[in-house]
């Protein structure tokens, strides 16, 4: 067969890859146009401009590729965040997270907050329950792994002489999904002790993959630094230290939801070229920015590998 014919042949088969390529760079970029303008109006013809698609077919075209209504995913989204603000930040007042969250008034907020959810705001600030939202959340994690993962390359990786750091710890044993509790239960101790974020870097360590681990037996610490030791009480909050020595640093910008890409790169990748050993210490994290005191895209979360000398 002449060159020329055979490339004629494939020819449509490469247009094909380029339109499908394309096509998914235009979905992807809604994703992230809905992340960065979270707080405004997102309407189906907003969101059809952004993914340059035709507002009378991009509602079919985004449930097609995503599995859900794109009004059905900003709902979500919102309503996470408003989750998020009634259970830890007891300072916003309901109508003032309604209308942060897109909401004209504390009835419409109410309404789908019950709907979602089966309790008033007000309820589920006063006792959270997050059982019946554990599937939504499961599946917007998946959306944001599946279509939109991190790249990371082995130049990302810095290296920092990590100092000896005393931490008060609450130590979280069980189902990953009950960790939003270990966390309010954190976040009251830390107020009452009066060691917010601004002045006590918070921690966490990571023991355990969820997904490799039986939910009974997941552990995961939640810390933050403190300059003396701590005192025996009702919280249960017990004493620790980070080790002082080398560890390799990876930044990672962005929701939960990716930080299981960033740590898997770590140790796949990053790690057998390195050729470093690991010290007999947990993974752990250093929260920098956190949800929802800042939208989920612009998290900052740096990831410690604690390396032998």
């Amino acid at each position: 067969m002449r060159n020329d014919a055979r490339l004629f042949i494939l020819q449509p088969a490469r247009e094909k890859s380029l339109s499908k390529s394309c096509y998914q760079t235009r979905m992807l970029r809604v994703l992230q146009y809905i992340d960065t303008h979270l707080d405004e109006d997102l309407t189906l013809d907003c969101l059809s401009e952004v993914a340059a698609f035709s507002k009378f077919h991009f509602h079919r075209q985004f449930s097609e590729y995503f599995g859900v209504a794109a009004f059905r995913y900003v709902q979500l989204l919102k309503l996470r965040k408003a989750m998020y603000e009634l259970a830890f930040r007891h300072h916003k007042q309901v109508i003032n997270i309604a209308l942060d969250n897109g909401y004209e008034s504390s009835e419409a907020f109410s309404r789908a907050f019950k709907k979602s959810l089966g309790l008033s705001p007000a309820q589920f600030r006063k006792q959270p329950q997050w059982d019946n939202w554990q599937n939504s959340n499961l599946t917007i994690n998946h959306w944001r792994e599946q279509y939109m993962p991190m790249t990371y390359q082995n130049s990302d990786v810095r290296f920092v002489n990590f100092p000896e750091t005393r931490i008060a710890v609450l130590e979280h044993r069980g189902a990953p999904g009950l960790l939003p509790n270990s966390i309010l239960r954190f976040i009251t101790w830390r107020k009452l002790n009066k060691l917010p974020p601004s002045v006590s870097a918070t921690f966490n360590l990571i023991y355990d993959d969820p997904e490799q681990t039986p939910a009974a037996d997941f552990r995961f610490d939640l810390a933050a630094a403190v300059t003396a030791p701590v005192a025996e009480n009702e919280y249960g909050i017990v004493n620790k230290i980070i080790p002082a020595g080398e560890c390799a640093v990876l930044r990672h910008t962005g929701s939960d939801a990716q930080l299981a890409g960033a740590v898997r790169f770590l140790y796949s990748s990053w790690l057998p070229q390195s050729q470093r050993s690991l010290r007999d210490f947990p993974l752990f994290f250093q929260r920098i920015s956190i949800f929802p005191d800042v939208p989920e895209h612009q998290m900052v979360t740096d990831i410690f590998l604690s390396l032998q000398e």
